[in-house]
């Protein structure tokens, strides 16, 4: 009986989360790259492929339990959706707001600037007539703001977000770096 626990239930569920890791590692890997972060990449790489090797290890120990490969290819899955909601939560990064309005931005624009953001306009002739294409480089963690103060002061305004992977010198909210500043003043004092 012991063997068939092992081999029917605790083998696979060791397959499972282990692919849940390892997926999850893997996206967060990636996102570390497209980054530039050369140093954190390969660490989480190291790990990535350890538990790979883990659990494919067991797979061909294992191969005509077909349980496993059922417990392998669900925790392929469900490491893709847990690492999507990893990065998610982490937001490294930053990231360009771009905004298109057709109606008068003045009031968005000084909203955005009374905020902390940094913004720069520019004129636009589109095909509804004239506009404003106002940018403004956010941290990722800021976007929801950003949008929602967009959906609440100009509704219709056409909206995108990229990916930055590389800024200098921008404007950012004060509240974001004396919340980081602290951080850091904690973590230096606790080392002392």
């Amino acid at each position: 009986m012991d063997a068939w626990v092992f081999s029917s239930v605790l083998l696979p569920l060791f397959i499972f989360f282990a692919r849940i890791a390892d997926v999850t590692l893997g996206t967060m890997r990636i996102i570390l790259v497209n980054r530039g972060m050369k140093y954190a990449a390969p660490a989480l790489g190291f790990f990535e492929i350890l538990i790979w090797l883990l659990a494919i290890g067991q797979i061909f120990s294992n191969v005509t339990n077909y349980v496993n490969y059922i417990a392998y290819a669900s925790g392929f899955a469900a490491g893709n959706y847990i690492g999507i909601l990893v990065e998610e939560k982490i937001a490294m990064g930053l990231a360009v707001v771009r905004i298109i309005t057709q109606r008068d931005a003045t009031s968005l624009i000084g909203t955005l600037r009374s905020s902390g953001y940094g913004v720069t306009v520019m004129d636009a002739q589109g095909m509804a007539g004239p506009g404003k294409v106002i940018f403004t480089v956010v941290r990722r963690k800021t976007v929801p703001d950003v949008v929602r103060k967009v959906h609440e002061i100009s509704p219709k305004a056409f909206y995108s977000v990229e990916d930055v992977r590389h800024a200098a010198e921008g404007t950012f909210p004060q509240a974001m770096y004396q919340r980081r500043d602290i951080r850091l003043l904690r973590y230096f004092r606790k080392g002392k």
